[in-house]
């Protein structure tokens, strides 16, 4: 599976999204969206009108992760604006695959996230609704926090599980990774990599975004789970 790089937003300057997507465009796989409601999570960012206003202005496609709750209400209309992938998170979704379904129907990826102290074992008969599974490596509300290694174990555990279906769902972690951490989750299994603050803290967020994804290259040639 192919190593794929999603900038996130929530560490750029928001009075310059359209800008900050096009300093990453000729790198980058995806824009990865945080959209956060302060009631799923304790932060607010933005909704559905800011991203339909930045679909207008990107290259990049769009990779919603919907922090939010009543997801089952919310997501289909993110597809329907055009995002290519909508994640919604398995603890707030009640229908969730309807909701997963409704996604496809749209005309994009459906995907499914988990909290750091959420076990996936429990939602391994959805993996067949779902295009990527994403495990959040920090708590998530926040950008800029520390990467949590304790769910290390759980990337390895969720490629296993992936790899019985044959290996068709992508793995995204999401949450403090950087040049210190990429290398562990690719070696555990995760082939789809979100990193806000260290690509759009830096002076050359590109070329972040270009060293991460040779780091994440070589750890994968090496793991276990590719051979």
């Amino acid at each position: 599976m192919a190593v794929q790089i999603s900038p996130s937003i929530l560490s750029a300057d928001f009075a310059r999204l359209a800008d900050e997507a096009d300093a990453v465009a000729g790198v980058a796989d995806w824009l990865h969206v945080d959209v956060m409601d302060n009631h799923f999570v304790p932060n607010l960012t933005i909704g559905l009108p800011v991203v339909e206003s930045l679909l207008k202005h990107i290259s990049l496609p769009v990779d919603c992760h919907l922090m939010i709750e009543d997801p089952d209400r919310w997501a289909p209309p993110y597809a329907e604006a055009g995002a290519r992938n909508v994640t919604i998170h398995a603890e707030a979704a009640r229908a969730p695959v309807r909701t997963l379904r409704a996604i496809r129907a749209a005309g994009a990826r459906a995907g499914l996230a988990v909290n750091p102290g959420t076990a996936i074992e429990p939602y391994a008969g959805l993996l067949p609704e779902v295009d990527m599974l994403l495990l959040m490596t920090v708590e998530p509300g926040f950008g800029g926090q520390g990467f949590l290694d304790m769910v290390l174990p759980k990337v390895r555990r969720t490629r296993e599980l992936i790899a019985g279906l044959g290996g068709a769902v992508w793995l995204q972690v999401d949450g403090g990774v950087s040049e210190k951490t990429i290398e562990r989750c690719a070696e555990a299994g995760a082939d789809v990599f979100v990193a806000g603050s260290a690509v759009y803290g830096a002076d050359d967020p590109a070329e972040v975004v270009q060293a991460l994804r040779r780091q994440a290259e070589r750890a994968s040639a090496d793991a276990p789970w590719t051979s």
